[in-house]
């Protein structure tokens, strides 16, 4: 495997951590559409969920270790 240049690391991180939180934003508003519906119960609304919950967790882990402002 080639080795990647720090800058396009980087840039690669970087892409990869805005990707992730607008995912992260995009699955709360369709849940909050969900719940607004009164569809909470749904599969679609428990899916949301576990995606929510994955994508928490990811940015979670960047904060700790120092990759994200608070």
């Amino acid at each position: 495997m080639e080795e990647i240049n720090p800058t396009d690391r980087l840039a690669a991180f970087e892409k990869m951590l805005a990707a992730v939180q607008k995912e992260y934003g995009d699955i709360l508003e369709k849940m909050e559409g969900l719940k607004a519906q009164g569809k909470v119960k749904t599969v679609t609304y428990q899916q949301l969920m576990s995606r929510k919950l994955m994508y928490q967790n990811m940015l979670s882990l960047y904060q700790i270790y120092g990759l994200t402002e608070t």
